[in-house]
């Protein structure tokens, strides 16, 4: 039997790449003013934060280039990336694989209890189980999702914006 998550995973996905599908390299590295971060950085972003909540969190491998966490992580941002910096493509095959390898993985155990509950950085809300880090996921991939579109918008604005 199908679960919801996945559904709701599958969509915000979709959507996701589907904000990014026209944009280019060049595009995905401007950073508009008032911003920390560019399309890249958010894409990187959703990737890792979904790695660490879906698989590290539940014990299992996760599939992630070892200086991602370096590019990716909280509180990182473009201006400091020294390392080789992915293009748009490759964030765009990682996050559409990242999905099958979440339901097939997961599925299975989504009641079940982690180790290590994670609580928010707001303090409001502990994680606990393995459904719950999928769908905190949802709520995480949104948010930059918006960031993105925020991003296009300013960058169409600005005349900049390449296909």
């Amino acid at each position: 039997m199908e679960n919801y998550i996945f559904n709701h995973l599958r969509f915000a996905r979709d959507n996701t790449i589907g904000q990014v599908a026209e944009v280019n390299d060049r595009t995905s590295l401007i950073i508009p003013e008032g911003f920390n971060n560019n399309i890249k950085w958010n894409l990187g972003h959703i990737y890792v934060v979904q790695e660490i909540f879906a698989f590290r969190s539940n014990e299992e491998k996760m599939k992630m280039p070892d200086h991602f966490m370096k590019l990716f992580s909280r509180g990182t941002k473009p201006g400091d990336w020294g390392e080789q910096v992915p293009s748009i493509h490759e964030l765009i095959q990682l996050l559409e694989n990242q999905f099958n390898r979440i339901e097939q993985v997961l599925e299975p155990r989504l009641k079940e209890t982690v180790e290590h509950p994670f609580t928010t950085s707001t303090g409001s809300l502990t994680l606990s189980t393995v459904e719950e880090f999928l769908s905190f996921c949802l709520y995480h991939e949104g948010i930059h999702v918006e960031a993105i579109k925020s991003i296009k918008r300013i960058i169409q604005k600005s005349g900049a914006f390449m296909k």
